[in-house]
């Protein structure tokens, strides 16, 4: 296995109405998003990231029971078997964020991984669901609405070319599962994600370096852009970036362009990092059990 690996990030505007049937929003998003996985390739990308439900609008902005008929079985729905094949004529890792349902009214926000030989490698469920308002006229992130809290555990999937977690969007905020993946042997984090101006730019920056220096391993940080309707709930602010095991931006994308940015790992500095600060060898596990503790 390589020591550096091309890492490949697409952000990108969602520019159909929402007041459209469900079935258009995938159509266009998903024809969107084939041309800038071709694109990433093209540019050396050896595994692939998408944005957050990537194949439509960010709809947990309103609670409308129209976006349940988005959700497809996962490994079996038509999406990822589509991205399947492309992996396997492309032999890129990628990861594939959509709406999964699990059963009849039973949904998760869920990231399949592909591996490069088009193999379906697993699945990883968000755990920590937001229901926050944002941006005046009733929108916000009412996440509570369309998904169920993940239940699949911290799982590190042994790529083709690295070993891969998936943490999504308000995830990254709970520095737990962070940690978690990195004991579990993570040497990359993909957080696809779906935020948005005046809400938590300034953190945007801030939390997942800090997750990549605590933990020894690179994140890589998935934001859409531009502005949805109806709900104008505000400015999806991009900036997606690959940040190493130090802290350091090893690339950032622009705030507001559709955007496929390529950026290399190299996996020899995470072994330098973690002989060098030794986090894990210091940690004190048998302290932290009111960590878990339930709050009353």
């Amino acid at each position: 296995m390589p020591s550096k690996v091309k890492i490949g990030l697409i952000q990108a505007k969602h520019e159909v109405h929402g007041d459209e049937p469900v079935h258009v929003h995938k159509e266009k998003a998903i024809e969107k998003h084939i041309r800038l996985v071709h694109e990433a390739v093209e540019k050396g990308a050896q595994i692939i990231c998408l944005q957050e439900i990537f194949y439509g609008p960010y709809f947990c902005t309103e609670q409308s029971t129209k976006w349940y008929e988005s959700a497809e079985e996962v490994p079996d729905g038509p999406t990822i078997r589509l991205f399947q094949q492309i992996a396997k004529e492309t032999g890129t890792v990628l990861i594939l964020p959509v709406y999964e349902k699990a059963t009849v009214g039973i949904y998760y926000n869920t990231a399949a991984v592909i591996d490069a030989d088009g193999s379906y490698l697993g699945k990883y469920r968000k755990h920590h669901i937001p229901h926050v308002a944002a941006g005046g006229q009733g929108c916000g992130f009412w996440e509570k609405y369309y998904f169920k809290p993940g239940n699949l555990g911290y799982k590190v999937f042994d790529t083709a070319y690295a070993k891969v977690g998936v943490y999504i969007c308000y995830d990254r905020h709970f520095p737990e599962g962070a940690r978690l993946l990195g004991l579990n042997g993570a040497e990359i984090i993909f957080n696809p994600s779906a935020t948005v101006a005046g809400l938590s730019e300034y953190l945007w920056k801030l939390e997942q370096p800090a997750h990549a220096v605590a933990n020894g391993y690179y994140v890589a940080a998935i934001n859409r852009v531009g502005v949805e309707a109806p709900w104008n709930m505000g400015e999806f602010y991009g900036q997606s970036y690959l940040v190493d095991p130090r802290g350091r931006f090893v690339a950032i994308a622009s705030r507001d362009r559709d955007e496929v940015l390529v950026a290399e790992m190299d996996k020899s500095l995470i072994q330098e990092v973690r002989d060098q600060w030794q986090f894990f060898r210091d940690r004190r596990p048998e302290t932290y059990e009111d960590m878990a503790r339930q709050l009353p």
